[in-house]
């Protein structure tokens, strides 16, 4: 980001200051952490699954120690009266508690796939994520995609039409992981719900029926949990491995270029893909042709925000240019409010 005289803000995208380098730097190292996190988290999940833990009852984990840790960062970030609130807006609890529905099937999928040896599946469906993001914000939200949209998309298109031919069947993990975190961000960009506030509740929804789940399984004999001490450490680091990654995410995407987080978020699925790959599922060179196309989509998609965010800078950097002199200028101010704005989480 470039900044003008002092008080001035050049850029439309969500960054911090020259004055707050340091800041700056830590929040690109949350940012790359969180997408570690998310991009090495198969490997937790099949730890879980190698202690003889199904995708139920490791959701059923996810559910009831990831609220605990979600209360934890409440409290840390002082949303209490922000959740209390919500809990008597029964609308806004309808939609976070579809939300909730989406993200649960999300992470089912995604826990189904990497621990049946469709890694790579998963890692497509979130090369293809943002993608599906921007054609459902041109349909829903009449927002408007540009020549470079349009080419990612259409090159998408044929990675997974060639994914299809290659597998056979339509990539049916890969969509369904788009798919519902795809609408799972747009229900969460209809709710202005902080992003701890928003897990908290939805972590809130589905915990009971994953206690009364682990309950069942822990007394008919079926359950893990208690079998040895590696399960206990497993099944509990299901709290963390959700919880702390967003976490991450929200604090650096407050503080970060929209630009930034937007490389950042293919991090994730690169590192999946690796996994997959070295865990030796299958990659024919249809397949391999498939992958190539999204990885250029992905490329074609990542230039195109950038160039986007240089224009909106450029025109920012026009409009908004303070005299000299000027200690306080009221356009960055509003800047500043929408850095408070983070895009949904996973």
């Amino acid at each position: 980001m470039r900044r003008g005289s002092k008080g001035s803000s050049v850029s439309a995208s969500p960054a911090p200051s020259a004055a707050s380098a340091p800041e700056a730097r830590t929040a690109l190292a949350a940012g790359i952490i969180c997408y570690l996190i998310w991009g090495f988290v198969p490997l937790v999940f099949q730890q879980m699954g190698q202690q003889g833990a199904d995708a139920w009852e490791i959701m059923g984990h996810r559910a009831v120690w990831g609220l605990v840790w979600a209360a934890l960062l409440v409290v840390l970030s002082r949303q209490w009266t922000q959740v209390m609130a919500v809990l008597r807006q029964p609308k806004v609890l309808g939609w976070l508690a579809l939300s909730a529905i989406l993200i649960a099937g999300n992470w089912t999928t995604y826990i189904v796939a990497v621990n049946d040896g469709r890694t790579l599946d998963a890692s497509l469906g979130y090369y293809l994520n943002p993608l599906l993001n921007m054609a459902a914000g041109a349909w829903l939200f009449r927002e408007k995609i540009d020549w470079a949209g349009k080419i990612a998309m259409a090159l998408a298109a044929v990675g997974v039409l060639l994914q299809t031919i290659a597998l056979g069947h339509a990539p049916w993990v890969s969509l369904i992981l788009a798919l519902t975190f795809a609408a799972y961000g747009i229900i969460r960009k209809r709710v202005s719900v902080d992003a701890q506030t928003g897990l908290f509740l939805e972590c809130l929804l589905l915990a009971l029926p994953g206690l009364i789940w682990l309950i069942h399984i822990e007394t008919s004999g079926a359950g893990h949990f208690t079998q040895s001490g590696a399960s206990v450490f497993w099944l509990l680091f299901a709290g963390p491995a959700t919880v702390i990654p967003l976490a991450l995410f929200a604090w650096a995407a407050r503080r970060m270029p929209l630009s930034s987080m937007g490389f950042l978020q293919f991090l994730a699925p690169t590192i999946v893909f690796i996994i997959g790959a070295l865990q030796g599922e299958a990659l024919g060179p249809l397949r391999i042709a498939s992958f190539v196309f999204i990885w250029i989509a992905v490329a074609v998609f990542a230039v195109g925000a950038v160039l986007k965010v240089r224009r909106a800078s450029a025109t920012a950097e026009t409009i908004v240019a303070p005299e000299p002199g000027l200690l306080d200028d009221p356009a960055e101010d509003r800047m500043d409010a929408i850095g408070d704005n983070p895009p949904a989480a996973r």
